[in-house]
């Protein structure tokens, strides 16, 4: 059995809290493990992202378009299935990034880490039903 693995990376964007983390997958033929939340590697990365007060996960068809939309607190949002584009707006007065616009390719193996006041929103673009986490 071939085992390929992917390291969890975090990478920043234009607005600044917003993070893009690749998550640690392990692959073989039998398909492919995600690690979708583990604290010591955050923690290890610098990222403060809990404690987690709701999951939920949105499934929507080709074309679905979430509008942008914000709460006070830090969300992290990552696909299941299918594909999305994600898009940021910093709405935060105080920030030193406050307007700034991010785009991420959202596919499985991606989150992103928004902080509270960046409104988030994405489109479904994939054939298949995307499911967001």
């Amino acid at each position: 059995m071939a085992t390929s693995v992917i390291d969890f990376e975090v990478s920043k964007t234009a607005i600044d809290g917003l993070l893009v983390l690749s998550m640690k997958q392990v692959s073989d033929e039998r398909g492919t493990i995600r690690e979708f939340f583990r604290e010591s590697g955050l923690q290890e990365a610098g990222v403060d992202a809990g404690p987690w007060r709701q999951i939920n996960v949105t499934q929507s068809r080709q074309g679905t378009i979430r509008g942008l939309h914000g709460e006070a607190m830090t969300k992290l949002v990552a696909i299941v299935s299918g594909e999305a584009f994600g898009a940021y707006v910093d709405t935060r007065p105080d920030s030193s990034t406050a307007g700034a616009v991010a785009t991420v390719r959202l596919v499985p193996g991606t989150q992103v880490l928004v902080p509270a006041g960046v409104c988030n929103g994405f489109q479904s673009v994939s054939a298949e039903p995307t499911q967001y986490l």
